[in-house]
């Protein structure tokens, strides 16, 4: 079959541009399929910390129930807006401590909460999140190291089977076997300890309140990102994170395309901001693969589309064999990247192309982030930061009434 110049021109790069980021994706999966969960006899009592906001009853009601279950959890402290009424009316029927706040934002909330508790380990976890029996018991394991600060879970999604819930399961099973795998093996230095789940020392919690609380990112307060703000204060202060992945949680995502990009907007301004001032620091270089990652992650996103450009460019000169051959590959190296997810749901291998389009539209989202990267919407909760202050909005973000974050 006779090509166009062209094909050469620009095949030629992109087979080698594959060749590289396959490369990429070894370096992290070779460690990642070492890992393996700590496991000793370790144990310390745990308070759970929960902001809430808005949730549903039904949902809230069993996470709320799941904490409670949890051999090793002393207390249950839920700083619930003012405006929920409906779950201020279900904590009341739990033996929890109940904080009301009148304080717009999660990251008020969150305070509020380690410092009414009294254990030396406080799990921070959101308000839809339900645990497994023994969380507890997992992950306070890590902590048996001195050095660790921090330990994450392992998610899946929970009360959803629609499209969108088996992408985002394919998602999270990717992370959790790829990414915190590979950097909990090397260096114990995760990322991201992401909120759904999270566990810390409480001194460590309190030792970086005041930069948690006052963050800002060219100026403005930040008023979201606050489970990667607090992994990044943690590994800056010389701690370690970890994620323990026998400890397993389940949280709901959108099933919705408006809220699951708007979601996914806020989760790569999040990013954007932290690799970026992590990446312009010493500290990071004292953790060579974690600055790797970040590094990586901010690349993909780019690299991704040209694979993109080049199917579109080919479907529009007529060359179907090009076609063809990129749709396989597509679907054997995504195959090969999620096989361990594939051998707990091997259906999901017919979900395949339905994953390679969600990630060209999380690559575009991840483009837009970074040009607004200075915005600070919640985007899916009516706060938003307007000249400086954090204020209730209206989830399209229309000001409403301003209230300052207490100090």
């Amino acid at each position: 079959m006779s090509l166009p110049l062209y094909y050469y021109v620009l095949g030629t790069p992109l087979g080698v541009l594959g060749l590289v980021r396959w490369s990429c994706w070894l370096v992290r999966r070779v460690p990642a399929v070492l890992y393996r969960p700590v496991v000793n006899d370790f144990r310390l009592p745990v308070s759970v910390v929960v902001p809430v906001y808005q949730e549903d009853p039904v949902v809230f009601t069993a996470a709320v129930e799941s904490w409670l279950a949890n051999e090793g959890v002393v207390e249950v402290i839920l700083v619930i807006d003012a405006s929920d009424v409906v779950c201020r009316e279900i904590a009341g029927r739990y033996p929890v401590t109940v904080v009301v706040t009148e304080v717009p934002g999660k990251r008020d909330a969150l305070r509020r909460g380690w410092r009414a508790a009294s254990s030396e380990l406080v799990a921070l976890v959101d308000s839809d999140t339900i645990w497994a029996p023994d969380v507890a018991a997992q992950v306070c394991q890590p902590f048996a190291d001195p050095r660790i600060g921090g330990v994450g879970t392992r998610q899946s999604v929970y009360g959803s089977s629609g499209f969108l819930a088996r992408i985002t399961d394919m998602f999270l099973d990717h992370r959790y076997f790829d990414e915190n795998a590979s950097q909990s093996l090397l260096g114990q230095a995760v990322s991201c300890l992401s909120g759904r789940t999270a566990v810390y020392r409480r001194a460590l919690l309190v030792e970086v309140e005041d930069e948690f609380m006052h963050e800002t990112f060219w100026g403005v307060p930040c008023l979201s990102g606050d489970d990667k703000r607090l992994t990044t204060l943690i590994l800056e202060r010389g701690h370690g994170t970890y994620m323990q992945r026998s400890a397993e949680v389940w949280s709901t995502f959108p099933d919705g395309w408006r809220v699951f990009c708007r979601q996914r907007l806020r989760w790569a301004r999040n990013t954007w901001r932290s690799d970026l001032r992590a990446l312009s620091r010493r500290w990071v270089w004292r953790h060579p693969f974690l600055a790797y990652t970040m590094i990586d992650k901010a690349v993909a996103c780019f690299t991704l589309l040209l694979g993109l450009a080049f199917m579109v460019s080919s479907i529009v000169a007529g060359h179907w064999v090009f076609v063809v051959v990129l749709a396989l590959w597509w679907q054997l190296s995504r195959s090969a990247k999620l096989l361990p997810h594939l051998r707990r749901r091997p259906s999901s291998f017919f979900y395949i192309p339905g994953y390679v389009v969600v990630s060209w539209l999380m690559a575009l989202i991840k483009i837009q982030a970074l040009c607004t990267i200075r915005k600070q919407r919640w985007l899916t909760r009516e706060v938003a930061v307007e000249n400086g202050v954090v204020v209730r909005t209206s989830i399209d973000g229309d000001q409403s009434t301003p209230e300052e974050i207490s100090a």
